[in-house]
């Protein structure tokens, strides 16, 4: 098999994502860390939007985290993150949409807001990103009433997106308490062995957070 190279940072939510889906598959990798001397431009070399991960295997690069993870189930079928089934394989695509656009998107919004000048912020913007966050915790319990993972009974591409995606957007805009359903999904991402590594691989970073990350995962 071909060498996998991810250029990645242990804690970028997106890089997480591509991680737990290595991890979930026991599929080596070269980690290639983006605070490494010439790793930032050699990814815009391949992919001059500079947005990582990246994946690059032999001469061939792979961007965007769902895409590198659909592309892992490709070298990698034995552990599937997208099902053989058609419909539950269109479920799990429509969950990480909901998790990237509707759960990260606005999360870094706040986040990106946050990192202005004072004097150039966006209260507007703040309060937007926060009350879409505010409906997607709400959908999201009424999901999760009736599913172990985000498209049913097995842990997906979905669930790889979500586990870091719900870790910094509570920390960003808290969860409510009574979103209760949506708690015990979060917990039970948590506890799952591939992002239990991976978020214990980021704690070093924390620091980096621009809001200050709380003690607790």
């Amino acid at each position: 098999m071909t060498s996998l190279t991810l250029y990645s940072h242990p804690f970028s939510s997106y890089c997480q994502k591509a991680t737990v889906a290595f991890y979930e598959k026991g599929l080596p990798f070269h980690l290639r860390m983006l605070e490494e001397p010439g790793a930032m431009d050699e990814l815009k070399a391949v992919w001059p939007f500079g947005q990582f991960p990246i994946l690059r295997e032999g001469g061939r690069t792979f961007a965007e985290t769902s895409i590198i993870v659909e592309r892992l189930d490709q070298i990698a079928p034995e552990t599937p993150m997208m099902p053989a089934d058609p419909d539950v394989a269109l479920e799990v695509r429509f969950m990480d949409r909901v998790f990237d656009n509707h759960v990260q998107s606005n999360q870094q919004r706040i986040i990106y807001n946050a990192l202005r000048p004072e004097a150039d912020r966006d209260p507007i913007a703040d309060a937007e990103a926060r009350a879409r966050l505010d409906t997607a915790y709400a959908w999201l319990d009424s999901v999760m009433a009736t599913r172990t993972w985000a498209a049913g009974e097995a842990f997906s591409l979905a669930d790889c997106g979500a586990a870091p995606g719900l870790l910094y957007a509570h920390w960003t805009h808290s969860i409510p308490e009574r979103f209760e359903h949506l708690w015990a999904y979060r917990r039970r991402l948590l506890a799952r062995p591939s992002y239990a590594r991976v978020l214990d691989e980021a704690r070093p970073y924390r620091g980096y957070f621009p809001l200050g990350a709380p003690d607790e995962d």
